[in-house]
């Protein structure tokens, strides 16, 4: 099976859109959280790679063009922020606070969980990046002294989670308002959480883009500073 998978440019890239639409569909038909089309789609993609042995290598060297889909499909998040640039004016500081505690609350929970489950500073600082993008979250890692390929399961895992909890959240805390919920979103489940942020509504979508890349920037000082203070 490795070796039609090595001679086929597209194998991954089919792959892929197939079994995605496949978890769209069944998202659609259950309507359950549990059903969220990524963690889906990749769980079938793990299981269809073991059971017919096709390594991760050969799999994503088919699948690489959509890679080049990330930075477009990040660039058009800027469309709904472009049209509710009235509403960031006049919630500027409101949301500067949140995103910022957000960010502090991610960090120092990771911290002290850390410490209470012995983890070594490693592990820590692996960590510490897991509500930010994947980019991001990589260079932070690395730069503080952590393991690169945790950090990215771990983002991806945030990511999922948050898209899966969001709604169910909201309603447990009455949570109705369209920038709180955005801003949630975007500070601790980053692009997937934005995902789930478009659904919601456009300002929620605008306010969670927004807050992609203002808790990027905040991680990047905060993380290193944090690191040399108390790690």
């Amino acid at each position: 099976m490795n070796d039609v998978v090595s001679n086929s440019n597209y194998f991954g890239l089919i792959l892929s859109i197939f079994v995605f639409l496949i978890a769209v569909r069944l998202k659609a038909r259950f309507k359950l959280a549990v059903f969220n089309p990524l963690l889906v789609s990749s769980t079938i993609i793990i299981a269809i790679l073991v059971i017919f042995n096709i390594s991760y290598e050969d799999y994503n060297a088919s699948a690489d063009f959509l890679s080049y889909l990330l930075t477009p499909a990040t660039v058009c998040l800027a469309i709904p922020m472009y049209r509710q640039r009235k509403l960031l004016k006049e919630n500027i500081g409101l949301i500067m606070v949140s995103i910022t505690s957000g960010v502090i609350c991610s960090v120092v929970s990771i911290f002290v969980m850390g410490k209470i489950f012995g983890l070594t500073k490693e592990y820590i600082v692996t960590l510490l990046p897991k509500s930010i993008t994947t980019a991001i979250g990589m260079g932070v890692a690395q730069e503080a002294g952590g393991i690169i390929a945790l950090t990215v399961a771990a983002i991806i895992i945030t990511g999922i989670f948050g898209n899966m909890i969001a709604e169910m959240i909201f309603k447990v805390f009455h949570i109705k308002h369209p920038i709180a919920r955005g801003l949630a979103l975007g500070t601790s489940a980053h692009a997937i959480g934005t995902a789930k942020a478009l659904e919601l509504g456009e300002v929620e979508g605008t306010m969670s883009s927004l807050s992609i890349c203002v808790a990027g920037i905040i991680t990047v000082v905060a993380v290193p500073l944090f690191v040399s203070f108390f790690l």
